[in-house]
């Protein structure tokens, strides 16, 4: 059984399990509820310094749990423009609202084109089935 009741409809994904939500020339970045699962309970997130500049695919934060050490990637390029601080007190945020209060940074100057490249729920949903089988 997939985690596929969980895959917001409004956000676009990667193959590497990033969600990223587009609002306007602004883009929120976080880690898939099936991310968050598989890694467990997070115990640590380095997050990307403020005006960092990243092209699609670049190393964007880490994610640190009980279990493994994992980058973060840029789905989509840009410059963070903030980062989420409440993950420094309390990371496992992630694991409790991967959606909503767990995301880690958002960026500007985004390059629209480049969701484009990016999978749609329904994609994503497909990919799970996939790695399950």
């Amino acid at each position: 059984m997939t985690d596929a009741q969980n895959i917001p409809e409004n956000l676009r994904y990667t193959k590497d399990h990033e969600w990223v939500r587009l609002e306007g020339d602004t883009a929120t970045v976080g880690i898939t509820d099936h991310a968050q699962k598989a890694l467990g309970e997070i115990t640590y997130v380095e997050l990307p310094p403020v005006g960092k500049v990243v092209k699609p695919s670049d190393e964007l934060a880490a994610v640190e749990s009980s279990k493994a050490a994992s980058d973060v990637y840029a789905p989509i390029g840009g410059t963070v423009s903030e980062t989420n601080g409440m993950l420094e007190e309390a990371p496992e945020t992630i694991n409790a609202s991967p959606y909503e209060d767990g995301w880690i940074c958002k960026l500007y100057e985004i390059s629209a084109g480049d969701a484009d490249s990016l999978m749609t729920a329904e994609k994503y949903r497909t990919l799970l089935e996939q790695e399950e089988a």
